[in-house]
């Protein structure tokens, strides 16, 4: 009679721990979620207001670079730091009086926030042409001298090109991302040669960066699923573009910069 007695209320117990588990967990989704939203608004609302003081302030001191200064200053470490915080290694031992053409491997919607701040000279993007219908963005890349990329309209590569390099040329540093797009799975894709004309044809030299993190942070896919956590930016040596010739030199350079960027990732 005891353990028959007994045997009832654990059952009991039981049956009611299996019907809230599915409960306690829709409600965990649905709490992540909802943090989700509130992170993405915040970074809508900090982007749209620091992008407003900081060109107010531009136009009103006619510093052509304060913008720039502004966004990693100011801007990227309010969504770095909030995200996880940020470790820059090797910039100490670059020249940054001299421009380059930085390249980096391609994770997530941080990686424009962690260069900024990894980069300690104005730091223009080469950006996606749809990045021209965002509001408040748009206007900003045109007020600080950025350029944009259609990657459906062939015909405007060697304008572009031509712009590229006279922006290097002028004593400007430029970014891009030469995998073409952000990489789902974390692995390293392909540098595509022609991103490096331009600075053959400028003669400044390419400077690789490996992100580190930024993936695990903001991933790429679904909506705003942020995982707070550590990044970092690894800078590396400068790659000379002297004497590269012709697609067999961009093609080289190419392959030193993704070398050089999967090195210091860990992934040769």
């Amino acid at each position: 009679m005891r353990s028959g007695h007994t045997g009832y209320p654990i059952r009991h117990m039981e049956y009611r721990q299996t019907r809230a588990a599915p409960g306690a967990a829709a409600f965990a989704a649905l709490s992540a979620r909802a943090i989700n939203v509130l992170e993405c608004l915040y970074t809508l609302l900090w982007t749209a207001g620091w992008i407003s003081v900081s060109l107010i302030r531009q136009a009103v001191t006619g510093r052509r670079d304060l913008a720039l200064e502004m966004a990693r200053t100011h801007w990227a470490p309010g969504l770095v730091g909030p995200a996880g915080g940020l470790t820059v290694e090797g910039a100490d031992a670059i020249d940054w009086n001299r421009p380059y053409l930085v390249v980096a491997n391609h994770e997530s919607l941080l990686d424009i926030c962690v260069l900024f701040m990894a980069v300690p000279a104005p730091l223009r993007f080469l950006l996606k042409e749809e990045m021209r219908r965002v509001p408040f963005l748009c206007g900003y890349a045109r007020a600080t001298g950025m350029l944009f990329i259609s990657r459906e309209d062939r015909r405007a590569g060697p304008l572009l090109r031509r712009q590229v390099a006279g922006l290097l040329g002028s004593g400007r540093t430029l970014c891009l991302f030469p995998e073409g797009t952000r990489s789902r799975d974390g692995r390293l894709g392909e540098f595509k040669s022609g991103s490096f004309q331009a600075a053959i044809d400028a003669g400044v030299d390419v400077l690789p960066i490996a992100l580190h993190g930024t993936g695990r942070v903001l991933p790429p896919t679904g909506f705003f699923r942020t995982c707070r956590g550590p990044m970092r930016a690894t800078v590396g040596t400068p790659i000379r573009v002297d004497g590269r010739i012709g697609a067999a030199g961009r093609q080289a350079v190419a392959r030193e910069a993704q070398d050089a960027v999967a090195a210091m990732l860990g992934r040769r």
